[in-house]
């Protein structure tokens, strides 16, 4: 789901004030990146090209803050989010193994999302359940102690039971 200005006019005039209001600010594009990300989900090109035009940067400026830091992404994130935690707890019970089997099942890389636009796989750092290591997120909600067996059911559940 790309970003369409047609389809996101209000939320991109929203955002153009937003920058208006936060240019003459010291370390503006901090802030500026935050409110792309918050209001399209992610970084979405022309946006960046925008706020090297407003804030008077060059987009490769952009591109290297927005790089630097793993909360900023340039892809749309997909309608259910599987994030494998890769903090040495669950590193060390098989974590590793399980992001290369969820990114297989679905057919993209660490940090894609499928192209129905159903998936994101993430990595995570500890999420803070290392007694029930290793742990997936989906959708905000722990799983513990998940085994390479567990995957397809994992995504079954999901999308809700429905069929692939």
């Amino acid at each position: 789901m790309a970003f369409c200005l047609e389809k996101d006019r209000d939320k991109f005039d929203n955002f153009v004030q937003f920058i208006e209001d936060h240019k003459d600010e010291p370390g503006a594009v901090m802030p500026v990146l935050q409110e792309a990300q918050r209001v399209f989900g992610y970084i979405p090109e022309p946006i960046v090209d925008l706020m090297a035009l407003k804030l008077n940067k060059h987009s490769s400026e952009i591109y290297g803050v927005a790089t630097f830091y793993s909360q900023f992404t340039f892809e749309p994130k997909g309608k259910h989010e599987i994030c494998v935690c890769l903090g040495t707890a669950c590193y060390v019970k098989g974590a590793d193994r399980l992001l290369e089997d969820f990114c297989d099942a679905l057919e993209v890389k660490p940090g894609q999302t499928t192209d129905d636009g159903e998936f994101s796989v993430i990595e995570t750092r500890c999420v803070g359940e290392c007694g029930i290591a290793p742990v997936v997120t989906v959708d905000g909600e722990n799983i513990g102690r998940v085994k390479p067996d567990m995957i397809h059911k994992i995504i079954y559940d999901a999308k809700g039971g429905d069929s692939e």
